[in-house]
Formats: C-alpha cells, sequence, structure tokens
C-alpha cells in the first residue's frame, strides 16, 4: 500500500504467525502475565512497551493468546490505562517537538509541511476516536494546550 506522504510505495509491515497456539517454551500462568502487564504499566510503560517487554525479557510473544485479552484490556480492568489512546499521544509529543523546532528554524519549511502534515493526522485520528466512542464527542484538539494534554 502507498504511503500517504511520500510519493513512495513503502514496504509491507510484519505478519503474525498464522498458529494460534501457546509456545511451547511459556512456563507463565494467565494470572502471573496479568501481574507482569500490572507491574510494567505501574512502572510508567505504555502498552507498546509493556508488549516489547514481555517479548524480549519474559520470552512472551503473545499475551491475547495466553491470557485471552489484549494487553490494553488489562490495563482497562485495573485502572491503570491513560485517558488518550498511546498512537493520539504519541503523534501529539511528535506536533509538540516540530513546533518546537520550527520556532528556532523559522526558514525550514520542511519543518512547517511537517507540522500541518502531524495536525491533520492527529485530526484524521481524532475523528475516527470520537466515532467509535473511545474518546468523548466534544473532545477537540487545542493546538495552544497540546503539551498539557500529554503530561
Amino acid at each position: 500500500m502507498a504511503r500517504m506522504y511520500s510519493g513512495k510505495h513503502g514496504k509491507s509491515g510484519s505478519t503474525k504467525p498464522v498458529n494460534k497456539s501457546k509456545a511451547s517454551w511459556l512456563s507463565y500462568k494467565p494470572k502471573e502475565i496479568e501481574t507482569l502487564v500490572v507491574k510494567l504499566a505501574k512502572a510508567g510503560n505504555s502498552s507498546a512497551k509493556i508488549g516489547l517487554a514481555l517479548r524480549d525479557t519474559y520470552g512472551i510473544p503473545d499475551v491475547k493468546v495466553v491470557t485471552k485479552k489484549k494487553i490494553t484490556q488489562i490495563l482497562k480492568e485495573n485502572k491503570l490505562n491513560s485517558e488518550l489512546p498511546e498512537d493520539l499521544t504519541a503523534l501529539i509529543k511528535r506536533f509538540i517537538a516540530l513546533v518546537k523546532h520550527t520556532e528556532t528554524n523559522k526558514h525550514d519549511k520542511t519543518g512547517k509541511r511537517g507540522v500541518q502534515l502531524t495536525e491533520s493526522k492527529i485530526k484524521r485520528l481524532v475523528k475516527y476516536y470520537k466515532s467509535t466512542g473511545v474518546l468523548p464527542s466534544d473532545w477537540r484538539f487545542d493546538k495552544s494546550r497540546a503539551k498539557m494534554l500529554v503530561e
């Protein structure tokens, strides 16, 4: 699939294995995995970082296969999820960094375009999250208060 703003075709992403069975080397029980997820979340990690830590440190390739729940579902049950979705938070952080860069580098036209593209991605994602009910319908992205949203 073509990338939206680059004009290139891009590379295809990785695919998960077709076999949805528990790994043979896995000795963790579902309750133990849930406590690991909660422990890593309390340490301040996002759900993506929790997944990476479970894969790399504990050898758990897929949480959903073992626990029958996604990491975000486990976080919701334990009331550890953030108000904003993780991908939206990352885009807002990127927007803040780009705005800060363009303030110091006034003649950087590519940076200004990056700000515009990132803002449009944020607005598109907010529209999706409003339609799915993740964000309230009156939630708005405000450029001037973007730093407060992330902190």
